[in-house]
C-alpha cells in the first residue's frame, strides 16, 4: 500500500534512490508536498514506522551491503549512507547490528567454522 501512495511512494523512491542526502521528515514532506505533521502520520500508517526509522533502516541495510561486497572504507561507506562524519555512522552502526563496521566486515569476510565430519 505504501509503494501505491502517491505522496509516501514518492517520499520511499527519494530515500531508496538518495540515502545520503540529510533527510529530515521536514524536507521529505516539503519534497511530496505535505504538511510535516500529516506526511509523518501517513507514513508511519502505511509502512508501519516513522520516516527517519525506516531512514536509519535503509542506510544500516545499504551500509551492510556495502561493508560486505565492496572494498570500501569505512569512511567512505558512511558517507554514501548519509554520515558526514565516520565515527557518528560507526557508533549509529554499532547500535543498530550489535557490532562495529570493521567488525563487521572481518566477520562477513572470514569462513564460517567448517564441522569436521562425524565419524560413521
Amino acid at each position: 500500500r505504501a509503494l501505491v501512495d502517491p505522496h509516501v511512494g514518492q517520499a520511499l523512491g527519494l530515500i531508496h534512490e538518495k540515502p545520503e542526502e540529510p533527510w529530515t521528515v521536514e524536507s521529505l514532506a516539503s519534497r511530496v508536498a505535505m504538511s510535516r505533521s500529516a506526511f509523518a502520520a501517513r507514513f508511519a500508517q502505511l509502512v508501519g514506522e516513522p520516516p527517519l526509522t525506516y531512514l536509519t533502516r535503509w542506510r544500516m541495510q545499504k551500509a551492510t551491503r556495502l561493508l560486505r561486497t565492496g572494498a570500501a572504507s569505512i569512511a567512505d561507506v558512511a558517507s554514501r549512507v548519509g554520515y558526514e562524519a565516520e565515527a557518528a555512522f560507526s557508533k549509529a552502526f554499532k547500535r543498530w547490528t550489535g557490532v562495529a563496521p570493521s567488525a563487521y566486515r572481518r566477520a562477513q569476510a572470514s569462513p564460517s567454522l567448517v564441522r569436521p565430519p562425524s565419524a560413521a
